[in-house]
């Protein structure tokens, strides 16, 4: 199938900036003023302080949720400032609190692993930061943010169908391409979504940023969502229950301390000490144990998935060959997806789908996002409910 990559703002559109102070998002608004776009600059306001502010003699990393919002807001009010870019705080901490923090803690304490980013992107920042936007009544052609990827459309019908929704291409620069982050966008929200940096390398979008002397150039990357130190804070509205920490015949190796401490494929930080390397292979949250294994026993055939999301909610109505990413850091590899029938007793979230890869894949992670790509585009997604 031929796809169509969508144009970028020209002169005199009206364009929201999803702004965090980073260089990327930083450049992205500098670049479409330049242009002679009306730029109004946006950033999502996450933090309330319910969790104490960290104190340490070591740098703290760059994150997403933290009390370094403060600052981060300042960096972008003084940049829109001096370049006379309206800017706007836009509250979202009920929201974000709802359907990312409490997703997040209820996920871990299930026994998953979630990715709170690709529930953030959903939600908040092509949610409810867009929301916010309108409740001031701002009017606008496009929302742009410093996201690698593309926005484009096919020349013809998906999956035999005659719509031709928006859909999420790879970026030009594949090392930092976020398409996994952004997969549960829907086609109506990316009517107007478009990301100027998807054609650039990030080295030219530093020389760039460098060039214009921009401070965000020389801040640290945000890489997290949440900050190491804070961790166990999020956590601490419950306290954690300890359990057994087994091998695969049942025997008992040792205790962990709560389950959300732990994720399929970890290894260090369990506790015990094996005469052969150990990982995480299964967590269970019903009988409250982890379960430890050699990493040969990590492979899994194939998984299923549930939750699914589709380009304008038109799903296949037969199996699909498709390329399938089950993490942000794996690389795709082929799968057959077909429809899964569900056997008693056992629930799913809509329509469950088997994924048989051709090849096995260490550490599959329920709650993990199982990316369905072809021809670098997201043809659909779901969360992992289980491996087979």
């Amino acid at each position: 199938m031929n796809y169509t990559a969508l144009s970028l703002p020209e002169a005199g559109d009206t364009v929201i900036v999803g702004m965090s102070g980073g260089v990327d998002s930083t450049l992205t608004a500098l670049m479409l003023k330049q242009k002679g776009c009306h730029v109004i600059g946006v950033t999502m306001s996450l933090w309330d302080g319910r969790i104490p502010e960290v104190k340490s003699d070591k740098p703290i990393r760059e994150a997403c949720y933290g009390p370094g919002e403060e600052e981060n807001i300042q960096e972008c009010q003084k940049f829109c400032d001096e370049q006379g870019i309206e800017y706007h705080v836009i509250d979202v901490k009920k929201e974000y609190n709802e359907k990312v923090l409490e997703y997040f803690k209820s996920e871990y304490r299930s026994g998953r692993t979630p990715n709170p980013c690709i529930f953030c992107n959903r939600y908040i920042k092509f949610g409810a930061l867009l929301d916010g936007v309108e409740k001031l009544g701002i009017k606008y052609d496009y929302f742009c943010t410093g996201h690698y990827a593309k926005i484009v459309r096919p020349e013809s019908g998906v999956f035999g169908s005659d719509k031709t929704p928006c859909m999420i291409a790879g970026a030009t620069d594949i090392t930092k391409d976020q398409t996994y982050f952004i997969y549960r966008v829907p086609s109506k929200t990316l009517e107007k979504v478009r990301f100027p940096l998807a054609f650039m390398t990030k080295a030219e979008v530093f020389k760039l940023a460098e060039a214009a002397h921009l401070e965000a150039a020389k801040r640290e990357e945000s890489q997290d969502f949440i900050g190491p130190e804070y961790f166990d804070m999020l956590f601490s509205d419950k306290p954690s229950v300890p359990g057994d920490i087994i091998d695969l015949d049942g025997h008992k190796l040792g205790t962990h301390r709560g389950i959300e401490h732990y994720t399929i494929g970890q290894r260090k930080g369990l506790g015990v000490a094996l005469s052969y390397p150990a990982y995480v292979q299964a967590i269970d949250a019903k009988t409250n144990t982890v379960v430890l294994a050699p990493n040969d026993a990590l492979n899994a055939d194939g998984l299923i998935a549930d939750d699914f999301v589709w380009p304008g909610d038109i799903e296949p109505s037969d199996a699909i060959t498709a390329m399938v990413k089950i993490r942000l850091a794996s690389r795709p590899v082929e799968a057959r997806i077909e429809r899964y029938t569900p056997a008693e007793g056992e629930e799913f979230k809509g329509q469950p789908w088997k994924v048989t890869f051709t090849a096995p894949q260490r550490a599959v992670a329920p709650g993990q996002s199982c990316v369905l790509y072809s021809d670098g585009i997201i043809i659909g997604g779901g969360i992992i409910n289980r491996t087979i």
